[in-house]
């Protein structure tokens, strides 16, 4: 399963993220895969993809991160996938 996590950093501050990150990883357990991230040019949001086949992995990951960001998750298909859906 893809899933588009769409973080938004509490009070706009990326500080404290970034911090930890650099403390102490991503924090992801076994089986959450990571796939790329981006941040916006103001530094307040990060869309990231990470892929997983329990979405209990997903759920133990944001555990470790909710109390400085607050989550959007929406489950994804790549655009290939989407195609062949609405093909004929």
């Amino acid at each position: 399963m893809l899933c588009l996590v769409i973080e938004h950093f509490r009070g706009g501050d990326p500080a404290p993220v970034y911090r930890r990150f650099r403390e102490r990883g991503r924090l992801a357990p076994p089986g959450l895969e990571y796939r790329g991230s981006w941040v916006t040019a103001d530094l307040c949001h990060c869309y990231q993809v990470m892929e997983c086949d329990d979405p209990g992995q997903l759920e133990e990951w944001m555990a470790q991160w909710r109390d400085l960001v607050e989550f959007e998750v929406h489950a994804v298909i790549t655009s290939a996938e989407a195609a062949a859906r609405v093909e004929p």
